[in-house]
Order: C-alpha cells, then sequence, then structure tokens
C-alpha cells in the first residue's frame, strides 16, 4: 500500500490507468480521472454542466455533476461490468471539471456551452458532458452538429421536450423541438425511448412510448435505435427520468411506468454499432434522492458510453 498514492484526480501522471485508491475517500473527479484543462491526447472529456434554471417542477440539477461523480468513485479500480475488462487501461480519459456559468445572467449560458464545448470538440476528443437540466443538450447539439453536420438524435426520456419554443427561451421542455426546426438534429433519423407524456408535435421523430419498453426486450430496442439511425453521426441523450422513479427518485419532473435501470443499461450496452459522436446524462437531482440510487445510475449510463466508446475503437471502427 505504502506505493500507492491518493487523489488521483490531481496526482496522475497519466490519463490512462485506475488508481486503486479507497473508494470512501480521496478528490472526486468522474471515475478518478486527472482534472485537466488540457485535453491534448485524450480520447474522452468528462465536462460537468451545473445549471438548472430551465427546469419546469423542481429544481436541484445543478448538483447533478457532483453527485454523479461522487457516485462513480467506486468504478474506478475494478475491470468494468459488463465490458470484461479495465477500458481505462487504454482508453485516455480526463475530467475536464466542470463549465463556468454566470447565475445573474442566464441568456449568455447557451453560448458558453456551446463555445466551450466547441473547444473541447475541436481536439477530436470525444465529449461526455454531466447535466445540469436538459436544457443544457441544446448548446451541447449545435457544438457537436457544427463538426458532424445533422445529427441523428437518441434519446432516452419520460418527455419528448417539443413543446413550443420561440427560439430564445431558457426551457428544458423545448430544445428538441427547436433543434428540428433549425436543422441540428435529423427528424427521420432520431428516436425517443420511454416518452411516458404528451406534447403537442413529435416533429417526425420516432418514439417507443414507456408501454412499449416495457414489453420489449432489451436487445429489440437497440436493434430500433441502431436501423433508426442508419449510421448518421448520433448523440445520445439520456435523461434520468426516463427510468421509473423507483430507480430514479432524484430528479426534477419524475413520471411513474418506466422501465428499470437494469434494462436500460442493458440497451445501451447493446449500442456499440451505433456510430455514436457525443453523448450526455441529465436532470439528476440529488435534493430529492434516497441512498445515492439515482447518481449511481446516472454514474454507470456515464460508465456505459465509455464502454462503448472503448470497444468501438478497440474494433477500429472510431
Amino acid at each position: 500500500m505504502a506505493s500507492k498514492s491518493i487523489d488521483n484526480a490531481f496526482t496522475a501522471k497519466s490519463a490512462v490507468g485506475a488508481s486503486y485508491e479507497p473508494t470512501y475517500a480521496g478528490a472526486l473527479s468522474f471515475m478518478r480521472r486527472r482534472y485537466t484543462k488540457n485535453v491534448k491526447g485524450a480520447d474522452a472529456v468528462v465536462w460537468g454542466i451545473p445549471f438548472d434554471a430551465a427546469v419546469t417542477n423542481r429544481p436541484g440539477a445543478r448538483f447533478g455533476p457532483q453527485a454523479i461523480r461522487r457516485a462513480s468513485a467506486i468504478m474506478d479500480n475494478d475491470a468494468q461490468y459488463p465490458f470484461a475488462d479495465d477500458f481505462l487501461e487504454r482508453l485516455a480519459v480526463v475530467d475536464y471539471g466542470d463549465c463556468l456559468l454566470d447565475s445573474g445572467n442566464h441568456q449568455k449560458t447557451p453560448a458558453t456551452i456551446e463555445r466551450e464545448a466547441a473547444k473541447i470538440l475541436k481536439s477530436g476528443a470525444f465529449l461526455l458532458s454531466l447535466g445540469g437540466d436538459h436544457f443544457v443538450t441544446w448548446p451541447l447539439l449545435k457544438a457537436h452538429a457544427a463538426r458532424h453536420g445533422p445529427l441523428a438524435l437518441v434519446q432516452f426520456d419520460a418527455h419528448q421536450d417539443t413543446w413550443p419554443d420561440d427560439g430564445k427561451r431558457i426551457d428544458h421542455g423545448s430544445f428538441v423541438g427547436r433543434a428540428v426546426r433549425e436543422g441540428v438534429i435529423d427528424p427521420d433519423t432520431s428516436i425517443q425511448i420511454g416518452i411516458r407524456t404528451h406534447a403537442p408535435e413529435d416533429c417526425g421523430i420516432k418514439m417507443l412510448y414507456g408501454w412499449e419498453v416495457e414489453e420489449m426486450k432489451a436487445s429489440d430496442i437497440a436493434y430500433q435505435i441502431i436501423e433508426r439511425t442508419n449510421g448518421r453521426p448520433a448523440y445520445i441523450t439520456f435523461d434520468i427520468d426516463c427510468l421509473d422513479p423507483a430507480f430514479a427518485p432524484g430528479t426534477g419532473t419524475p413520471v411513474s411506468g418506466g422501465p428499470s435501470s437494469a434494462r436500460m443499461l442493458s440497451v445501451l450496452r447493446q449500442l456499440d454499432r451505433l456510430n455514436i459522436v457525443g453523448a450526455d446524462v441529465v436532470e439528476v437531482a440529488p435534493a430529492y434522492d434516497h441512498a445515492d440510487i439515482t447518481a449511481i445510475a446516472a454514474s454507470n449510463i456515464a460508465m456505459y458510453y465509455l464502454g462503448i466508446l472503448a470497444a468501438r475503437r478497440a474494433r477500429g471502427i472510431d
């Protein structure tokens, strides 16, 4: 033990490799990755966006990135299930810290997020963002579309987020419709999974309602996602309220009748044929959580993104 170090988030000399520090101690970066603003050579960059001024129900998702990082501490020094290896030994991942936002001037928030995201993406790294409420996905989509063209959106959510929008609203319930109208996402290759509410329009996006997801096998859900996206560069956004409140109570707009964390993680595991270019997990509001249930689910979702990325790169796909 004398040869081991602690606080790998600060003391790590490399962006690869485990930290082997106690799960109950040490600096809490995502999966103990090194904190740095230097993303040169990184395969993936984890970035927190602590913003929740767009919520329409319970606030608190600004504390989501902290909670997700804390819950991820236990996942560092073992082979990661279900990927059966320690992909951090070959995938260079850094924690970029959080986006600095002006809490007194929310109109600047979209441009700030988009600008910083574009800077990270310019390095060629995969960007994994931790929300924050779901509005943060809007500027993230813009930054990714500027690099890859119109995106196939893969949205795990209880809500369609296609409510009326004037193009200027700071609203977590209307950004998807805006993204369709502005050509940021391609509705013909986009899909929403777990929807359990109704909105005035679907914008041409394919939906798998909550009751459909309940009756389908995870492999069938994954197949529909891959078939729908049809090889187009895809962005995955996972609103944690996609999960039933039994598995994710710590969120702003919970809706009963959703899938389990096990089912949705099984779906994610089977998306290694998806042309994934970016991802986020949003709407974790720890003030309403119990025993970190929601944060644990979100940290696993984020870890699965990295596992998918590592699997694709191991096969020479990316």
